[in-house]
């Protein structure tokens, strides 16, 4: 009968120290999804003359389709949580494949 009863007590002390430290943890999630980022202040280093035509979402990162400024237009994929500029595709004419 006495191991009957530490066992019970055990068991209670575990499930009342886990209902805890799950309340702990939804608490946190909560707190860290509310937190908003710094601001971040960026340069797209392109030309003068050159327009943003488009924004879009893309994953952790921005597209942003720019033209002008004396290039083609071009896409630029920005890094959000750094503001940099992580990669540009450039449409160019397609190059003709000799036939046989």
């Amino acid at each position: 009968m006495r191991a009957l009863k530490a066992a019970v007590i055990i068991m209670g002390v575990l499930i009342v120290a886990g209902t805890i430290a799950l309340a702990v943890v939804i608490a946190n999630r909560f707190s860290s999804r509310a937190a908003m980022p710094a601001a971040i202040e960026a340069s797209l280093n392109q030309p003068a003359g050159t327009r943003i035509v488009g924004i879009a979402g893309a994953g952790e990162r921005v597209a942003v389709h720019v033209t002008g400024g004396g290039l083609p237009d071009r896409i630029l994929l920005v890094e959000t949580a750094h503001g940099r500029v992580v990669g540009t595709l450039v449409a160019e004419a397609p190059v003709a494949v000799p036939t046989r």
